[in-house]
């Protein structure tokens, strides 16, 4: 009964209004409408709805969900003190607090193809591999920054640009219509995410250049999504 009362008390001190006026700030940085916002924490749209308008209490619970799912700081949801997103990774040499200004958080840069071999990508993200970082807007703390080999995403993406990824923590919480870097057990790829016209069991895999035909893979066969946040072609003229 103690632990329970505990719980209880500290959902008794949450701001509500504070926390429902944070998470109605990352619902406008994600660029993203509330009902998407919501399916990507896996809450019910009408609940999230409900949440905002004060017709269901702010719990603990969704508080966690948020400060996990979206990355950014606990304490900040809770009462509006220290910076959104927590730094996940080291500032490289050099580059103090001040260099961040608003800018967003330090992501990452690392060597790796991120269409080269079937590895999981989380296994190869170590500090080894970190050749740089970016301070983008908008981005989760825990983004990485990878580059692309291939055409088969041309225009859109250009053989040897970079990507900004971000892990997607429920699988089967897809928004439709985006670029993923869809991991299997064999091979990874870029490709835009589509319903199946007449399967639920299984998606489309479709390519920007019209040279490549449409895939078609079981959803149990995806090991593992990553949601493409940010794209940087560059061209490299000498």
């Amino acid at each position: 009964m103690a632990h329970i009362n505990n719980r209880l008390n500290m959902a008794t001190h949450i701001d509500t209004e504070g926390v429902i006026g944070r998470i109605r700030y990352l619902i406008s940085q994600s660029r993203l409408t509330q009902a998407n916002f919501s399916k990507r924490l896996g809450i019910d749209p009408t609940n999230m709805s409900k949440h905002l308008n004060g017709r269901l209490p702010i719990t603990e619970g969704l508080i966690n969900r948020i400060a996990v799912d979206m990355g950014v700081s606990k304490r900040w949801l809770l009462d509006g003190t220290e910076s959104p997103y927590a730094k996940s990774h080291p500032l490289p040499a050099g580059i103090g607090e001040g260099a961040l200004g608003k800018r967003g958080v330090m992501v990452p840069v690392y060597d790796i193809d991120v269409t080269a071999g079937g590895v999981e990508l989380s296994r190869l993200f170590t500090t080894d591999r970190i050749i740089g970082s970016l301070s983008l807007p908008r981005m989760s703390a825990d983004s990485a920054i990878v580059h692309v080999s291939g055409d088969s995403m041309k225009p859109d993406i250009a053989n040897g640009s970079y990507i900004a990824i971000r892990p997607v923590a429920d699988a089967s919480c897809i928004f439709w219509g985006q670029i993923y870097v869809i991991v299997m057990d064999d091979y990874r790829m870029v490709k835009f995410l589509r319903r199946h016209p007449s399967d639920d069991s299984m998606v489309v895999l479709h390519s920007a250049n019209p040279d490549y035909d449409d895939m078609y893979v079981a959803k149990k066969d995806i090991r593992k999504l990553y949601l493409v946040e940010a794209i940087m072609n560059f061209d490299i003229r000498c």
